[in-house]
C-alpha cells in the first residue's frame, strides 16, 4: 500500500460544543480548521445560542434537529460528550475528525504550532503495520523506515482506520490519578506515531482523534453510560468503551490503528474531586470490561463494521449482563446505533 491522497472536501470536523461561547475555541484553530467543512454539535442540555465567529464553513446541530432527526427517545443517547457521535452520524464524508472544545493547537520542540489536523490526515492515509512491531515507530513517517528482519511480506501494510492523538498540559488520566496528583502535566512531546499491535487493547480518548468513516464509522458509537454520568473527560468512559470496541473491529477486519502525533495543548476543566464521585463507577467496571475484549473473537460472517457491533452487542449482554445492568443497556444500545446508522445512510 502507498500514501493515499486525501482532499480537504473529504475530511469533516466534528465539534461537540459543551459550552455555547465558541469564538475563543474557534479563534486559536482558525488558521488550521478554515479550510474544512465543520460540524458543530450543541450539546442538547445546556443553554443559551452557540457564538460562532465569521469565516468558517460549518453546519450546526441542536436538540430539535437531533429530536426532529432520530426522535425525542434517542435524543438522550447525544448528551455531553457523546453529542459529537451525531456529527460522524450526519456526516458524509471519508474522514472525521474530532478535537474537544478545551483544546487549543500546541507547540513543538522547535515552538512551531502543530497542525493536528494535517499530522492526522497523514496518519490515516498511509498504511498501518499492526501485524509485526516496527521499533522504529511508524515507518511510512518521514525519516523512519521498517527495521532489519521486518518481513518484506509485511510491509505493504494494511488500511488505517483510526488516529489517536495525544495531549501536552493536561493529560487524559482519569479521576483518580488526577485527585492524587493536581499538579501533574504533561511536558514531554514525542515526535513518533505507532501501530498499535493486533489484539491489544487500549484506552481511546475522544479528545483529540480522526476516523476512516467509511471503514469503521459505525463502530464508534454512544453506548456506554454511567448511571452518575457528568459532563467531563474525568466523569465518563463512554469513549473508553467504544475504544475497545473498535479495537477488537479493526483487529477482525484487518484494519490498523494508530497513536501517537498530532499532540494539542489541553486546558483545564473540572474538579477532579468531585469528578471522582461520578466516575468511580466505571473505573470498577473497566476490569471487567478488559478481559472481555482481550478474549473477544468475531465469526467470520461479520464483514462489516455493522456485523461485528451486532456479534459484540451480543456477546456484552450474554457474559456482561449478568454482572451489571449497565452492560445490558449498553448492549441494547449498541444495536439500536446500528440500525440508526443504516437509516441515516439510506436517507442520504
Amino acid at each position: 500500500m502507498s500514501q493515499v491522497s486525501v482532499r480537504d472536501d473529504e475530511v469533516d470536523i466534528v465539534i461537540a460544543a459543551i459550552e455555547p461561547d465558541l469564538t475563543s475555541f474557534l479563534e486559536e484553530w482558525r488558521a488550521i480548521f478554515s479550510r474544512f467543512h465543520l460540524i458543530i454539535i450543541k450539546d442538547p442540555d445546556i443553554k443559551g445560542e452557540l457564538k460562532i465567529p465569521g469565516g468558517f464553513n460549518y453546519d450546526t446541530y441542536t436538540k430539535a434537529d437531533i429530536q426532529q432527526i432520530i426522535g425525542p427517545s434517542n435524543a438522550a443517547t447525544f448528551s455531553g460528550y457523546s453529542c459529537r457521535y451525531f456529527g460522524s452520524l450526519l456526516s458524509k464524508k471519508k474522514y472525521i475528525i474530532s478535537i474537544d472544545d478545551d483544546c487549543i493547537p500546541a507547540k513543538d520542540t522547535k515552538g512551531i504550532q502543530v497542525d493536528a489536523i494535517a499530522q492526522h490526515i497523514n496518519n490515516l492515509s498511509t498504511p498501518a503495520t499492526p501485524f509485526f512491531f516496527n521499533t522504529l515507530y511508524d515507518p511510512f513517517c518521514k525519516g523512519a523506515d521498517f527495521v532489519r528482519g521486518y518481513p518484506f511480506s509485511l510491509r505493504s501494510g494494511v488500511s488505517c482506520a483510526i488516529s489517536c492523538g495525544l495531549w501536552l498540559n493536561l493529560a487524559d488520566l482519569d479521576a483518580p490519578t488526577q485527585a492524587l496528583k493536581p499538579e501533574l502535566r504533561n511536558t514531554r512531546y514525542v515526535d513518533a506515531v505507532l501501530t498499535v499491535p493486533a489484539r491489544a487493547m487500549m484506552p481511546l480518548s475522544g479528545i483529540n482523534i480522526a476516523f476512516d468513516r467509511e471503514l469503521v464509522g459505525p463502530a464508534l458509537l454512544p453506548s456506554f453510560k454511567l448511571a452518575k454520568e457528568g459532563k467531563f473527560r474525568w466523569e465518563t468512559v463512554e469513549d473508553v468503551w467504544t475504544g475497545m470496541c473498535v479495537k477488537v473491529v479493526c483487529d477482525h477486519l484487518g484494519y490498523g490503528v494508530k497513536t501517537g502525533l498530532p499532540y494539542v495543548w489541553r486546558k483545564k476543566r473540572g474538579d477532579a474531586i468531585e469528578s471522582l464521585k461520578k466516575e468511580w463507577e466505571g473505573v470498577k467496571l473497566m476490569e471487567e470490561v478488559v478481559p472481555f475484549f482481550q478474549s473477544m473473537k468475531l465469526t467470520p460472517a461479520a464483514k462489516t463494521a455493522e456485523d461485528c457491533v451486532i456479534e459484540i452487542a451480543a456477546a456484552v449482554k450474554e457474559q456482561l449482563g449478568r454482572i451489571d445492568p449497565v452492560f445490558t443497556r449498553a448492549a441494547d444500545s449498541m444495536v439500536e446505533w446500528v440500525q440508526l446508522w443504516k437509516t441515516v445512510k439510506t436517507r442520504t
